[in-house]
Parts: structure tokens; sequence; C-alpha cells
């Protein structure tokens, strides 16, 4: 027995909307105070199977200030978005994710990438990706 498919445009607009949910876009409400993050992943399962993930976590993370890479034993991998105080303020799955696609969100986070792992962090940087309260001065010596 052979089921009919549903049209192509219609394939295409479910693809659309598919790709559409896997796509974390912040809420950046939830996420006053963001200070780091880490990425959970489990270095025996096959979350790091997944070769863009296992790109990212072995080869980026080194470059990013205030991000590390946390190996828990059956995790699957998320990005782990943290206050001032480590408290979670939200959780994001990267198994569908590219790793160009994690690159452009933790960038869009805020956090600082840079150019080789041992590159020292401008001052400005340091506290980054956490930003000011609004109205509050710009005061690089807190």
């Amino acid at each position: 027995m052979r089921l009919p498919l549903p049209p192509p445009p219609l394939l295409l607009l479910l693809a659309a909307l598919a790709a559409a949910v896997t796509t974390f876009r912040p809420d950046w409400n939830r996420l006053h105070g963001l200070a780091r993050a880490r990425v959970e992943v489990s270095l025996g399962s096959d979350a790091l199977v997944l070769p863009q993930v296992k790109a990212f976590v072995t080869q980026d993370i080194p470059l990013y200030h205030n991000l590390v890479m946390k190996h828990l034993p059956g995790a699957d991998p998320e990005l782990v978005l943290l206050g001032h105080h480590y408290e979670e303020l939200e959780r994001i799955p990267l198994s569908e994710m590219t790793r160009e696609e994690i690159n452009e969100l933790v960038q869009e986070l805020g956090f600082y990438r840079k150019a080789a792992p041992d590159e020292a962090v401008p001052p400005e940087y340091l506290r980054a990706p956490a930003r000011p309260a609004e109205g509050a001065p710009d005061r690089a010596d807190l």
C-alpha cells in the first residue's frame, strides 16, 4: 500500500515551518542578566557524533570568552545560558543546529570571539555578554 505524497509546494511550506521551529530566537526579557554560558555534552554518547556540534565544541568554544564546555554523561548537546550568579536563564538544544547557526547565535547573544584561544580579551568585553542596565553609565571600572 502506497500513501499519496502532498504536492511539492506544501512540502516546502512544511520544511520551512520545521526550520523556523528549530531556530532559536532569544527572548531578551528572559535573558536579562546574561553573563556567561556553557555547552553541556556527553563525550561518550551519540551527541558528540553529530559533526556540526562536535566541530563547534572542539574548535569554536575555546575562542569564546565566558563560554565553556561541560561534560555530562548522557546529555544531549545544549547551550545553557547563565546569569551573573550562575543561575540558569535558558537551555537551547544544539542537536539540530549547524556549526554556523550555533556560532551566529552565540555572537548574537553577545559573546566575544577571539582570533586565537590564548588571545587577550579587550577590557570592554571582559564582562561580555552582560549588557549594562538601561540608563546606566558606561563604566569599565565596575
